[in-house]
């Protein structure tokens, strides 16, 4: 049977990797992924860097080089990151060509902490650019208000950003009207916007868990049984209907009049990346929010167990614009039922925050420990 990670591309949608790990490089399953199964991004994660810093020995060579050159732990943790998405740049930049850059890009995300500090996230977010120094490299930007008043200006000083944890209708237009504002901008500024690339990371599963955890509440706070099958119905509905309105939203923003313009001064579409699309619920198909969001100009961040998952069973169909009716419906209920889409998702984006900014902390404090093994006798 053909590799249903290979089947993606031909329906538009591009298969990133949610990880970036030096022994994984090392090792060639990085390579592997982009030889075998249409990798065609990679997108870094503090989690992953954190443990193989602390854990393993691909990097002890180099900490103690950086160690002996009289580096922090700060710096030693960001000249390591920095190696690693450098390296994964090289690897993937002929993508980036053969793609004429819509593709073969790596992300790095500016420190969470910084996701209400407009001008401390631009400062970041300008000392990455300018350290990675490639093309195809993205920079990760919350997609809080303060962010987006960053994004805006990186994209407009022409620095690819990767606005990451998007929840909501509403957030996403105001991050797709910060990309066209900036691609305007430039225009009227005289440069050039051929090369300059964003994508909007909506996360999906973490939707679910929030709203089935609600959802079993209210079942049991109901003696009704016909309230509590149609309460049931709900479950596991909310995060791929979400994404597939986002979806809507898209096409919208970028068939308009608006953005023809800038197309035609070659202005890339900024698109729909899926993230957190691994099954966090074992009652659902492991590969469940993968194989739902399937369509032309959308992007997939695949975490390790989900791109194992799909190439084994995976099922590939153009399915991000499937009962679009119900989408709505689904919406449209939960509110009938008193819970508030606008409360759960500015919910789930602080707590996405919080959690982002601790992987963070725990990657300096990983390199801190590992740093104090190191220089023991």
């Amino acid at each position: 049977m053909s590799n249903p990670l290979l089947q993606l591309r031909p329906l538009g949608q591009s298969l990133w990797y949610d990880n970036i790990d030096r022994a994984q490089i090392k090792s060639g399953q990085l390579h592997r992924f982009l030889e075998e199964d249409g990798v065609v991004g990679v997108t870094a994660n503090p989690t992953t860097f954190e443990k193989a810093i602390r854990a393993g020995h691909a990097y002890d060579e180099q900490m103690q080089q950086l160690m002996r050159e009289g580096k922090s732990a700060k710096d030693i943790c960001d000249t390591l990151v920095a190696t690693d998405v450098c390296t994964v740049a090289e690897m993937l930049y002929p993508i980036y060509e053969s793609t004429g850059g819509q593709d073969g890009y790596v992300s790095l995300e500016v420190s969470p902490e910084l996701a209400h500090d407009t001008a401390r996230t631009l400062e970041d977010t300008r000392r990455y650019w300018n350290m990675i120094a490639r093309p195809n490299l993205m920079i990760k930007i919350p997609g809080t208000p303060e962010g987006i008043a960053a994004l805006q200006q990186a994209l407009t000083g022409g620095i690819n950003v990767n606005v990451t944890l998007i929840f909501s209708l509403e957030n996403y237009r105001r991050v797709a009207e910060a990309y066209v504002s900036a691609l305007e901008i430039r225009l009227q500024r005289g440069l050039d916007i051929k090369h300059l690339a964003s994508v909007a990371s909506f996360f999906v599963s973490r939707l679910d868990v929030l709203i089935d955890s609600l959802l079993e509440e209210k079942i049991k706070n109901t003696r009704d049984p016909l309230e509590q099958h149609k309460i049931a119905t709900l479950s596991g509905k909310a995060a791929i209907a979400n994404a597939r309105l986002v979806y809507q939203e898209f096409r919208q923003v970028f068939s308009s009049a608006r953005f023809a313009s800038l197309a035609r001064a070659g202005g890339k579409l900024q698109r729909p990346l899926w993230a957190s699309t691994s099954t966090k619920n074992p009652a659902y198909r492991d590969v469940l929010y993968a194989e739902e969001l399937i369509g032309p100009n959308t992007v997939d961040t695949m975490p390790l167990e989900t791109i194992e998952h799909f190439r084994d069973h995976g099922e590939v169909h153009l399915s991000i614009e499937r009962d679009l009716a119900q989408a709505s419906n689904v919406l449209t209920s939960l509110a009938q039922i008193g819970i508030s889409y606008e409360k759960i998702t500015q919910q789930l984006q602080e707590e996405g925050i919080q959690k982002f900014a601790a992987s963070y902390c725990a990657m300096y404090k990983g390199t801190q420990d590992k740093q104090s093994v190191m220089e023991r006798p």
